[in-house]
This record gives structure tokens, sequence and C-alpha cells, in this order.
């Protein structure tokens, strides 16, 4: 499977990003280009001290991965924000859990980056105004309840948000229970509050729901929301003992990548699942 992912994203091409308001599905794509070199973010030292790692949990969501990773590279590096793309690919047997994958990324991004971005693969921002710099002053939800194209209630911390490596340690990094789609984050707020930390929002943004572009398509690519009984009890507790101290996973392959031009680093990732503890990690 991650063999295919990568063969797949190497034969692929994206043009030039989405168009705001999703209107370029259907449209064909353009001829491919020769192939590029691969080539460094381009950010320089005068655009600060502070380096980005952009972690975006991922399982074979093809389409969007070719509109994400240069639509992003671009956003960034005209911000001047210096950044690096993970795609955190999972390529295991258990069902999608989008907070283990977050913890291996944060592992796995390196001493050169020092504050991430926690960053669905299906929402674009369309604001450049949008703040994606060094959270210095605490957890930063750029995709604030208020211009979530889907989410509205007050406590909602997913979409993207930042933190520094400092606070997401602090934290503990994310819950490893949550397996299949949905909860994780909302368990995370309480991670944030439980350390003492504040999340701050956007302000003076004017866009409304129109802030971002939402690629996910509900019709085609449905969620795995399946709850068995064990999990409907456990998904409202919090976990107090799990995190980044005990994640477990492989990484199958690391592969540095040019998606129409944008550089990303491809994850391959077996996460493990102890059966006795979350036996809802399997559809059996």
């Amino acid at each position: 499977l991650g063999f295919a992912s990568l063969l797949w994203l190497q034969l692929s091409c994206s043009g030039e990003g989405p168009v705001p308001g999703g209107q370029d599905r259907g449209v064909p794509r353009q001829p491919c280009p020769p192939p590029a070199p691969l080539q460094p973010a381009r950010d320089e030292p005068s655009w600060g001290p502070h380096r980005l790692a952009l972690l975006v949990p991922f399982r074979e969501r093809f389409e969007e991965l070719l509109a994400f990773v240069p639509y992003m590279h671009r956003f960034l590096s005209k911000k001047k924000i210096r950044h690096h793309i993970f795609i955190l690919n999972q390529v295991d047997h258990f069902r999608f859990n989008r907070a283990s994958l977050i913890n291996v990324g944060f592992l796995e991004s390196g001493n050169d980056t020092d504050y991430i971005a926690m960053h669905d693969v299906d929402l674009l921002p369309l604001n450049e105004h949008l703040d994606y710099s060094f959270p210095e002053a605490g957890p930063f939800h750029v995709a604030s309840p208020e211009l979530h194209p889907l989410y509205h209630y007050k406590t909602y911390v997913g979409g993207i948000l930042l933190l520094t490596k400092q606070h997401y340690e602090l934290c503990n990094g994310m819950s490893n229970r949550f397996w299949g789609w949905g909860r994780e984050d909302d368990e995370f707020y309480r991670r944030i509050k439980g350390a003492g930390l504040q999340v701050r929002r956007p302000s003076g943004i004017t866009t409304g729901y129109e802030t971002f572009q939402h690629l996910h398509d509900p019709a085609w690519r449905k969620r795995d929301q399946k709850r068995i009984a064990a999990q409907k009890h456990e998904q409202f507790k919090v976990d107090r003992e799990g995190g980044l101290n005990n994640v477990r996973y492989q990484i199958e392959s690391r592969t540095d990548l040019s998606v129409a031009g944008a550089p990303c680093t491809i994850l391959n990732i077996l996460l493990d699942c102890d059966t006795n503890e979350t036996p809802w990690c399997t559809f059996g």
C-alpha cells in the first residue's frame, strides 16, 4: 500500500491547486510537466528563527493530497513561514487513528522545526490574513468555530491547530485510544485545559464560513464513524495515561517527494494496537 501510494503520487499531476469554492472539480487535469528536481522549501533565515512542521494525517485521499501540498507550500511561502510538510500515511490494517499519526509526526519531525500544525488534508485556507506564525502565547486554533465551514461548537479545536513543540509535550501529545473518525480533538481540548494552556483564535477575519475551502465530499468519501459498544462508552473519557509516551509504531519508509514542484516528506507508518486495551481498532 505504501509503495502504491508513492507511485500514484509520482504519476499524477494537480496543476496549480484548487480554485476557491471548488469549481475545479471535474475539470480535466493538465498534462504532466517534466519531472522537477526536488527543491527545499523556499525559506530563508531572514524569514525568522522558527520553522513549522506541518503534520498531515493521511490515508488513501490522493486527490485531496495532490491539491493540498502545492497549495500549502505556496500559501506558507508567500507568508514567509519556514516550513516542512509531513504526510503521515497510515499503511497498516487497523482503523484510521488521526491522533496517533500526529504523535508519530511530532516524534519524527526532527530538531529543525520548533512548532507544529495539526492540519487536515481536506481543509485549505483561502484568507491570506490567517496567522500560521509561531504560537508562543499558547495553542492557536486557525480553523476556529466562527470560520470553519462545518463545526461551530465553542470547544472545537480540530481542522488546523498550531502548537509549540514544548506545549505539545506538556499535553503529552494526543490520546492513542481513538480509532475511527472523530472525538480525538475533543479529548485533546481537555488536555490543553488540563495543562493550563489557553486556546487562542483568529481575530479580524471577515470572510466567515468562506475562510476555508473544504475538499471533502461526504457522498464519495465516507468516514469511518462506526462505534462498537465498548467504544461508545470510552469515547467521552479523558485518557490520563497515554499519549506521546506510549504510541506504538514503525516507520516503514521515509521518502522526500515533489508534488507539482512543492516538496514534502511521506512517512509510511505502521501503527500497532493492543486489542486488549482498544479492541475497536479493528473492524472485527
